[in-house]
């Protein structure tokens, strides 16, 4: 994976004042056998800064407005097979907090549309015991030392996640 080369992606790890995490359930338009759970977000837009578009696709992918944008917590970097070609991304996943927990996929891309299943409030024990793939896969982990021990003082980096 090229440097310059990789996709910038802002990510959002939203918390709702239960400390529940929101994610969604996407899967490969042509194998919906193919599935996994994701956190919102998406590639920077012109030339908008990584919280203006983690702000965005939040809106767009969850229709949730009321955020206070925290710092960023982790970077990676990953490249996996999507809709017939390859991404290779450099993603960012700022914390987020809301009250605001109804949500609503009427700003979805027409990709989006064909590839995203729903949308679901997890609390850290239901994603440490979850049997379905989610991204990054050390959520589960991260998430609990988040809730625990608070934003880390510095984006931790995390390993990089080929598939």
């Amino acid at each position: 994976m090229q440097g310059d080369a990789l996709r910038k992606v802002s990510r959002v790890v939203l918390l709702d004042p239960d400390d529940r995490i929101l994610l969604l359930h996407g899967y490969e338009p042509d194998d919906p056998a193919k599935d996994w759970w994701f956190t919102p977000g998406g590639g920077l837009e012109g030339d908008e800064t990584r919280q203006e578009a983690a702000l965005r696709e939040l809106a767009e992918e969850t229709g949730i407005t009321e955020v206070e944008l925290g710092p960023v917590l982790w970077r990676r970097t990953c490249s996996f097979p999507f809709d017939g070609r390859r991404w290779d991304q450099d993603e960012w996943y700022f914390l987020a907090r809301t009250a605001q927990t109804e949500t609503t996929v009427a700003g979805l891309t027409e990709l989006e549309r064909r590839s995203v299943a729903e949308l679901r409030w997890w609390t850290s024990a239901e994603l440490s015991t979850a049997r379905e793939t989610v991204y990054p896969t050390r959520l589960a982990g991260l998430l609990r030392t988040l809730l625990d021990e608070g934003p880390p003082g510095a984006p931790v980096v995390l390993a990089s996640e080929i598939v």
